[in-house]
């Protein structure tokens, strides 16, 4: 999951909002820096999307071009991310053990420039946080349970249907999961090295593995 980047933000020309005189944002990047910062300020469920709409000076039509919710905007470009996770696991050196190549895929895939740490920390405060959020929540970590789960039944040889290709998912999810809300607990925690710490901690639970 990315967090908005600043640098990708495009503004339209002159045009004002009525929210302090603020370029009228034309970006998904802009858009989503905005919604945080309204979310930050309101809380996200007293923050509508006519509320983001007014703020960055566009109509609610607009919005949905960009999103097709207000949970898109706090997911950011999910199926991006999931086509990114995908390709790193993918791309494992078939030699390396199958945890071993797993633990370096996550963390890369959570790597971020320091610049935007402090976004992806807000983002994931919302994610892991806001009730009403989990629903979503839940159908979007599944998607991401189901690529760790493919990749280890390609490992092991068995149908991702099997038990140990589902048990490798849920349980890589659940260690990235509680890594990240240690980090959240924690400002001075490095996220690299908690999801590391979580899933060699897991890796040592299936050592006798094939793959």
């Amino acid at each position: 999951m990315e967090p908005p980047r600043g640098d990708t933000a495009v503004f339209a020309g002159s045009a004002r909002s009525g929210r302090s005189g603020r370029p009228r944002a034309t970006s998904r990047a802009a858009l989503e820096r905005l919604g945080f910062e309204l979310f930050a300020e309101r809380g996200f469920d007293d923050t509508t999307v006519d509320d983001i709409a007014a703020a960055a000076g566009i109509g609610r039509r607009t919005f949905f071009r960009y999103f097709a919710s207000k949970n898109d905007l706090v997911w950011g470009d999910f199926e991006e991310q999931l086509t990114r996770l995908d390709a790193l696991l993918t791309a494992a050196d078939p030699d390396t053990p199958m945890m071993d190549a797993l633990r370096a895929a996550v963390v890369e895939f959570n790597r971020f420039d320091p610049a935007q740490v402090p976004w992806h920390r807000q983002r994931m405060a919302l994610i892991l946080r806001v009730p009403t959020l989990q629903a979503d929540s839940a159908v979007r970590y599944a998607s991401w349970r189901d690529l760790v789960t493919e990749f280890a039944a390609r490992r092991l040889g068995r149908p991702a249907s099997a038990l140990l290709p589902r048990l490798v998912g849920g349980t890589t999810l659940a260690a990235c999961v509680t890594a990240y809300e240690q980090w959240l607990a924690d400002e001075g925690a490095d996220l690299g090295e908690l999801l590391d710490l979580a899933v060699r901690q897991l890796a040592d639970g299936y050592r006798d593995l094939p793959g």
